[in-house]
């Protein structure tokens, strides 16, 4: 499967090819069971014991129970309505030096303890082809603690014929406004996820995550061409209550042009304004290719800087440890350690995180133990570090882990993956309306497209859902057929504005994919609206010759 698979939502109907993945079919009223903290307790303590016994110098153990909630729709029809359950636990350890793993869905005693010697087993074995110990970064043992999403409203106990109702709600409001088809579909997670170490850790973690993608499709019956638009919103690290829209949380994007939420979302509002932009697309001017000054909208802007800074900004990637799913990256040591590699200009002030309320990263502790944190990355422009975990950290001289390590199941070994990592709002007060009024040629594009990235994150390009002509300070009309060429350095040492932190607001993947088998992870990228100048515009239907 592509990597582009993962983040883009062109085709809705990816969401029903993930769905045998996540575990067993159940019943919705099985959503609300739980396993209490101290039973996990004595399953992690049998593995924790059995492993240490077998000749482990260093154990994890991470007892997981994901549930998922699909509902997918098309038009005014339900097509389908999924609840899964996988559960199970998985155990790493060091032994002699390398890491070994194994994981069991039989949660008895014995089953345990048995995968707890497996994964030593399986340790032993690595060390005879290791040239070097695994050396972990010190983690402070932090004894019995628990953590969870903050939210208001849990998405379990909303009836189904209710999450239903809002989709369906949602198609019309599309169609009535103008596309020929709806679809849409409301991905709801809950992960159960409780770790244990040797470091004297035991942390119970809950977990809640929505997105609620559409995409609206209009078709000239005339010529049988067609146009889409999908979703504005967010994926969220939230409850249901991000589907409650209210009106004090909308927010105008430049010119009036797209209505965008924060707290919460109106898809039903959404879907109408798509309906209407799908259909204006159908006779949209096609763009002039050339240099145009481009204000980028953070629903389009975070999926630049995934694939720009947040993918080869992952130190694994850096130092050559990773390449599936696009490759290593250009942001290699040396530029690191030179202490002056310009990424980007002075305006560009990128950090990672794991602490933002209400994004997809959110976490108390990652899957190593480490407690969330923020950092920066580039700093006034220059590089200025990594992602990393505990095996890496001593790499780049860090004393502690990042707190970059995930799985996706009990049943996958974790490895480092990205935080949120996001552009800070700009510090003089600009909003997006302002900022139109300096460009004298240029193109305001809203929602992230379709992207093309080489193997060393450098050389890319990208399209959008919606793109606007801005001329002499004012944004006019509709055009179409639009994309944009850089290479990382170039486009981010061209940005040269940021508004302020009144226009910051995150979007996000929900379906991000790296390593070999692959694993998908959550991540969630902020941004203001932000401009760049002289960027290279193509035109994605002219003919050559």
């Amino acid at each position: 499967m592509e990597r582009r698979t993962f983040l883009n939502i062109s085709g809705l109907a990816f969401g029903s090819m993930l769905v045998p993945v996540f575990g067993r079919a159940i019943a919705a009223e099985e959503l609300l069971t739980t396993m209490s903290a101290s039973a996990k307790k004595v399953l992690a303590d049998v593995a924790l014991n059995a492993a240490t016994k077998a000749g482990a110098s260093y154990c994890d153990v991470r007892i997981g129970r994901y549930l998922n909630q699909y509902v997918m729709t098309r038009d005014l029809h339900v097509e389908n309505v999924v609840n899964t359950e996988s559960a199970g636990i998985g155990v790493r350890v060091i032994a002699s030096g390398a890491y070994g793993f194994a994981a069991t869905s039989d949660m008895t005693p014995d089953g345990i303890a048995a995968a707890a010697r497996q994964a030593v087993a399986i340790a032993k074995a690595n060390a005879k082809l290791q040239t070097e110990p695994v050396r972990l970064a010190p983690v402070k043992g932090v004894g019995e603690v628990s953590w969870a999403t903050p939210f208001k409203k849990d998405w379990r106990t909303v009836p189904i014929k209710e999450k239903a109702d809002l989709l369906l709600a949602a198609n019309k409001a599309g169609m009535d406004g103008g596309a020929s088809f709806m679809q849409s579909m409301l991905f709801q997670v809950n992960q159960q996820k409780y770790f244990a170490s040797t470091d004297g850790s035991y942390i119970d973690q809950d977990f809640h995550r929505l997105w609620a993608p559409f995409t609206a499709t209009a078709v000239d019956k005339a010529t049988g061409k067609f146009r889409s638009r999908n979703a504005l919103g967010a994926p969220v690290g939230m409850g249901y209550e991000y589907l409650d829209a209210r009106p004090e949380h909308k927010i105008k994007a430049a010119g009036g042009v797209a209505t965008l939420y924060t707290k919460s979302y109106d898809i039903i509002e959404d879907a109408r304004a798509a309906g209407r932009d799908a259909k204006a697309k159908l006779t949209a001017k096609s763009v002039e290719p050339g240099k145009y000054d481009l204000m980028l909208s953070p629903e389009h802007l975070y999926l630049t800087i995934h694939e720009s800074v947040g993918h080869p900004t992952e130190l694994d990637r850096v130092l050559g440890y990773e390449a599936n799913y696009a490759g290593t990256s250009f942001a290699t040591l040396d530029k690191w350690q030179s202490k002056k590699f310009k990424y980007g200009s002075p305006n560009v002030n990128i950090v990672a995180d794991k602490t933002t309320p209400g994004s997809l990263g959110c976490v108390g502790y990652d899957d190593e133990g480490v407690q969330g944190k923020r950092w920066d990355i580039i700093k006034d422009g220059i590089l200025v570090n990594y992602q990393a975990t505990r095996d890496q950290a001593h790499i780049i001289g860090e004393k502690e882990s990042h707190g970059c390590s995930y799985a996706d199941s009990w049943s996958s070994v974790q490895f480092q993956r990205m935080p949120n990592v996001s552009l800070q709002a700009g510090e003089k007060s600009l909003t997006p309306d302002e900022m139109v009024k300096g460009i004298k040629k240029g193109i305001y594009i809203v929602g992230d497209g379709s992207f093309s990235i080489d193997q060393q994150r450098y050389n890319f390009q990208f399209g959008g859902q919606l793109f606007y002509e801005i001329k002499d300070g004012k944004i006019g009309q509709m055009l179409e057929d639009v994309a944009y060429q850089s290479n990382t350095q170039e486009f981010w040492n061209a940005c040269a504005a940021v508004c302020d932190k009144r226009d910051w607001r995150m979007s996000g993947s929900f379906f991000d994919g790296k390593g070999q088998p692959p694993q998908i992870s959550i991540v969630s990228h902020g941004s203001s609206t932000a401009r760049f100048n002289g960027i290279n515009v193509i035109n994605t239907a002219r003919k050559i010759g």
